[in-house]
């Protein structure tokens, strides 16, 4: 029942998650009260990097004994370039996610590249900055997607003894 959704709307969702969190991550920690502070950003995080591909896998409706084919090889890729496309343009418009270690909005990126001072930032910066997060989303969605599809897809059972009786775990 829970797991009956069409590729095209996984994706959807998986993205949709991963929006949101990108959205959070723009928020200053500090304006979040006692515990909140801490878990706030864990949560933005948690939505950007691992709910999403996971949400998305599991919607998906497969067939019993579909394990591994090739739009699920495709979706961890898929998603992760349709969650870069969309983080580049919260960068470039709403600006670059707040670090976790602390610190404050600087403000879009198309505007600091122009802006001298303290709140310049170079092209080089950005497209490293980038450039990082680009192989942290392919390789974590990924490997989340091939996991979760290992899971699921009954690769953790085994079946003992090789007997009559078998026994399956």
């Amino acid at each position: 029942m829970f797991n009956k959704v069409s590729y095209r709307r996984g994706v959807l969702e998986g993205v949709i998650l991963y929006t949101l969190g990108r959205l959070g991550a723009l928020i200053n920690p500090a304006i979040f009260p006692d515990w909140t502070y801490v878990a706030a950003p864990l949560l933005f995080l948690a939505l950007q990097y691992l709910i999403a591909p996971f949400w998305a896998t599991r919607r998906i409706a497969s067939t019993k004994h579909e394990r591994l084919s090739k739009r699920f090889w495709l979706l961890g890729p898929r998603l992760a370039a349709i969650c870069f496309s969309i983080d580049l343009v919260a960068s470039l418009t709403l600006g670059l996610p707040v670090s976790s270690l602390g610190g404050i909005q600087h403000g879009p990126v198309l505007v600091r590249l122009f802006t001298l001072g303290a709140n310049h930032l170079s092209l080089v910066d950005f497209g490293f900055s980038e450039l990082k997060t680009m192989a942290l989303l392919f390789a974590l969605f990924t490997l989340c997607v091939v996991c979760t599809r290992l899971a699921g897809g009954g690769f953790l059972r085994f079946t003992m003894p090789a007997g009559g009786n078998r026994v399956t775990l």
